[in-house]
């Protein structure tokens, strides 16, 4: 029964990994490579750990495997938004399919400020539009 747990667990942990990976070569821009990586890979490799876990059945492993899992569970996530923020404001262009820009005219690039309303300074705001030069 545990062998059958254990294949079941692995199994869909590396499936998740590889969607991820295909997601990866996959998808358009940088922001969609993201969020692939962070919910797949993240969701396959805790699969993994949970297989490990249900294997060796002691308390030690098991704890250990449950901390990383947690632990990754909250930093990527985090990690994920900075990245795409970061891309964002240095200018990575959404894909020019993209329905929705939400920080279009909120962040300001010159002083490193990003609002909640559009701000009435567009020279100074991050432009992804294609009829702007790539920064």
């Amino acid at each position: 029964m545990t062998s059958t747990i254990v294949a079941i667990l692995a199994t869909l942990g590396a499936l998740f990994v590889l969607l991820a990976a295909v997601g990866i070569v996959r998808m358009p821009d940088t922001y969609l490579r993201i969020s692939v990586t962070t919910k797949a890979a993240t969701l396959g490799v805790g699969l993994l750990l949970l297989a490990v876990a249900v294997y060796f059945l002691e308390l030690s492993t098991t704890t250990r495997t449950i901390i990383i899992v947690v632990f990754m569970f909250m930093t990527a996530p985090v990690s994920a938004h900075l990245i795409g923020r970061a891309s964002y404001f240095i200018g990575i262009r959404l894909w020019e399919n993209s329905v929705m820009d939400d920080l279009e005219g909120k962040y300001q690039k010159n002083s490193h400020v990003l609002k909640s309303e559009t701000d009435n300074t567009p020279e100074d705001n991050v432009r992804h539009s294609d009829e702007d030069e790539f920064l």
